[in-house]
C-alpha cells in the first residue's frame, strides 16, 4: 500500500501525521506562529495597544466587587468615567454580569467585551462596525 500523497493534494492524510515517538526529540526549528484571527486580525495597532489600558483598569475595579449586578457594574464604568452611552449589553448572567463598552474613537473599531464575576472578572478586546450604530462584529468572549 502506497501512503504518499498523490501528487497535486493539498492537505496531508491524516494518517501521514508526523508524531514524536516516545524518547524522541522534538525538533529545534522555530515553530511558526499562526495567523491571527478575531480581533486581533482585526484591530489596527493603535486599538490593540489602548486595549490593553481599559483592560487593566477596568478589572482591577471589578475583581473587588462581590456582587457583580449589572447596577454595581454601571457604577463602577461610571467612575472610571465611561458614559452610559458608552456601556452596551448590560445584563445579569446567572451570578456574573456580562457588558459591552463602546471604546470607538476616530474611526477605530475597538470594543471591549467583559464579565464580572469578582476574582474571575475578565475583559477582553472585541471589534465593532466603524461607523453608526454599536453593534459587535467579532470577539472572544471572557
Amino acid at each position: 500500500m502506497n501512503s504518499r500523497r498523490p501528487t497535486g493534494a493539498s492537505k496531508p492524510d491524516p494518517e501521514e501525521r508526523k508524531t514524536i515517538a516516545p524518547g524522541e526529540m522534538p525538533s529545534a526549528d522555530p515553530i511558526e506562529p499562526a495567523y491571527p484571527t478575531g480581533p486581533e486580525a482585526e484591530s489596527d495597532d493603535r486599538d490593540w495597544c489602548v486595549s490593553g489600558h481599559h483592560e487593566q483598569r477596568i478589572v482591577a475595579e471589578l475583581q473587588r466587587l462581590a456582587d457583580p449586578t449589572p447596577t454595581k457594574v454601571r457604577a463602577i464604568l461610571n467612575g472610571l468615567g465611561y458614559t452610559d452611552e458608552r456601556i452596551h449589553h448590560l445584563k445579569q448572567d446567572g451570578g456574573q454580569t456580562r457588558f459591552h463598552l463602546d471604546l470607538r474613537e476616530d474611526g477605530g473599531r475597538l470594543c471591549a467585551a467583559g464579565l464580572a464575576a469578582g476574582a474571575a472578572s475578565d475583559v477582553v478586546p472585541c471589534v465593532a462596525a466603524a461607523e453608526g450604530p454599536f453593534k459587535v462584529t467579532s470577539e472572544v468572549r471572557p
